[in-house]
């Protein structure tokens, strides 16, 4: 019979510690790419590249009162990409990845509708993988690129 309860006591304490180092214990990687508009359009094209060096941070605010819980800041590759890592359950949190600065002098204007992306950073919501991908951020280059207008009417919807 002691042996029962023990074996019982045992399974109630180290069952629930396995689950929280499998849902606090690792990191989740926060994975996006910031680019630059080089024809100004407000969106990606074929022309748009993006930035090595540009600077990142991943902010969390409260739900209610809006107050900055969590930031850290990361730095993209060559390619553009940036690749954080967030410790613990953000679930509660509004969190968001945005722009803080570009390397690029001609293309350092934040797109205003682009500047930040939401991130749901939580172990509940049926994501298995520790990797949460960010939409594509952007700066605005200051002037537009020769070829845009060619560009773009790719890009134009026709009313038929």
């Amino acid at each position: 019979m002691d042996r029962l309860i023990v074996l019982l006591l045992l399974s109630i304490c180290v069952i629930p510690a396995l689950v929280s180092a499998r849902y606090f214990g690792n990191p989740l990687l926060v994975r996006g790419r910031v680019y630059c508009d080089t024809c100004r359009a407000g969106f990606e094209t074929d022309a748009t590249p993006g930035i090595p060096g540009a600077r990142v941070r991943i902010e969390c605010k409260d739900r209610e009162t809006l107050q900055l819980k969590y930031s850290i800041e990361g730095v993209t590759d060559s390619t553009g990409t940036y690749n954080i890592m967030v410790t613990g359950d953000r679930g509660d949190d509004l969190c968001d990845s945005v722009l803080v600065s570009s390397p690029e002098s001609d293309c350092a204007e934040a797109d205003p509708g682009r500047d930040r992306s939401r991130v749901i950073l939580t172990r509940y919501n049926g994501i298995n993988s520790d990797t949460r991908f960010a939409n594509a951020i952007g700066f605005f280059r200051n002037e537009p690129m020769s070829g845009c207008t060619q560009l773009l009417q790719k890009y134009q919807e026709t009313d038929d």
